[in-house]
């Protein structure tokens, strides 16, 4: 991946004493996947879940669990490790964090390894809660949880799902991909900047049916509407993803609807706008659908030689924009930003991002992205090829900025 945050970060990884201690094995391959040097600190209770070899094996580093030394016979050094740590550390990322540790965390205790080096830290500290329904919605953990954001700690909530004590509800620790991404917002000096924010994302691209098994479409996936929409949730943004046919994943949180055609896109994109502030509209929908649509499959032998089409409803050029952000999307393949400022100005865009598929590894399908974005005055900021989601981000820290002077 090209220009990745994480190459040469030195990532503290704390771990607590909770179930889901194992998947910060996950995480710590993940993160040193990515070019991560990664240290683990371990709680005293954490060594019930998971054995610190498991930890120093995948991250190739020592564990730290103890404040001191096991022994201190025969003069050990004893050396103030965790102020070294401190130092070192470009991020400290705590997954899971159990309610105890949280409390100690927000009324300053320092009675560990792990709470004793947050105390000293010089680093921003992400804190990523699990626990048991009931521990979790407990009004003392609901409070601390709210004060460590308070405080200026970045928290990665918990999910909703089924828990290791057979109960439903919200507890469950977030998916390692989220955490990595909030890591990477962390990293990239991104805050929840989109607190109280309503933003409207459409995405992927729409299938215009010819009968019920061939359709027209497009190669887009999907992956830069997912992206946006999962950023902008993590900047603390309420988010609505209306998605064509994809394979993405959205975070639980955010509000999906999954439409099939440029009609039905359309249709959900009129109704959704009203309750939202921003509209990214990044969906690939298609120019044409066909004219006439047969209720069963085309045999071949009735010899179908040509598929009459007609133009679908432009979207953008249908929607009510009053005291909305509207904000599109141009994919060229020549005269890229001639027709990119031609799309701005006719659909009264407040802002348009430019892809060209003369890029390489741009575009459709890909993991990587390469954009050019005009405002309303038709100012240009270019980026270079970057990860979508760090596409995304850019984006959306794009759109912060608009109505400044």
């Amino acid at each position: 991946m090209p220009d990745d945050v994480f190459r040469n970060k030195k990532i503290i990884l704390g771990v607590t004493g909770c179930i889901a201690a194992y998947k910060a094995c996950y995480l710590t391959r993940e993160l040193k996947s990515r070019g991560a040097d990664v240290r683990v600190v371990m709680t005293p209770s954490a060594l019930q879940f998971v054995a610190p070899l498991t930890f120093s094996t995948l991250s190739g580093n020592p564990v730290v669990v103890n404040i001191f030394p096991e022994s201190q016979q025969n003069g050990a050094e004893l050396t103030t490790w965790h102020i070294d740590y401190a130092q070192w550390a470009d991020l400290i990322l705590v997954a899971p964090a159990t309610i105890n540790t949280i409390a100690k965390i927000v009324h300053g205790f320092a009675d560990n390894a792990l709470t004793t080096l947050v105390a000293a830290a010089r680093s921003p500290v992400i804190v990523s809660p699990a626990a048991d329904v009931d521990m979790y919605l407990n009004k003392v953990t609901t409070e601390n949880i709210n004060k460590l954001e308070q405080l200026g700690y970045f928290v990665v909530h918990a999910e909703e799902g089924e828990l290791a004590s057979g109960l439903s509800g919200i507890g469950r620790m977030p998916g390692i991909s989220k955490i990595i991404d909030a890591a990477e917002l962390v990293l990239l000096g991104i805050k929840k900047d989109l607190t109280g924010k309503k933003i409207l994302v459409t995405a992927g691209p729409t299938y215009e049916d010819i009968d019920p098994v061939r359709y027209i479409g497009n190669r887009s996936s999907g992956k830069m509407g997912y992206k946006i929409a999962n950023a902008a949730f993590l900047r603390g943004a309420d988010v609505t993803l209306i998605s064509g046919p994809s394979n993405e994943t959205a975070y639980p949180e955010v509000k999906l609807i999954k439409v099939r055609s440029a009609a039905e896109m359309k249709n959900a994109v009129t109704k959704e706008l009203k309750q939202n502030d921003i509209l990214i509209m990044s969906a690939a929908v298609a120019d044409y659908k066909p004219a006439g649509t047969s209720s069963k499959k085309i045999k071949k032998e009735d010899k179908l030689g040509s598929v009459k089409l007609t133009l679908t409803e432009d979207i953008l050029s249908s929607i009510k924009k009053e005291n909305k952000k509207i904000i599109g999307f141009a994919l060229e393949t020549n005269n890229e930003e001639k027709n990119a400022l031609k799309k701005l100005k006719e659909k009264n865009l407040d802002m348009i991002v430019l892809n060209s598929l003369k890029d390489k590894e741009s575009g459709f399908e890909y993991d990587t992205n390469k954009i050019v974005i005009f405002n309303k005055s038709g100012k240009k900021k270019s980026f270079p090829l970057q990860s979508k989601f760090r596409t995304a981000n850019n984006i959306l820290t794009e759109i912060t900025k608009l109505g400044e002077s």
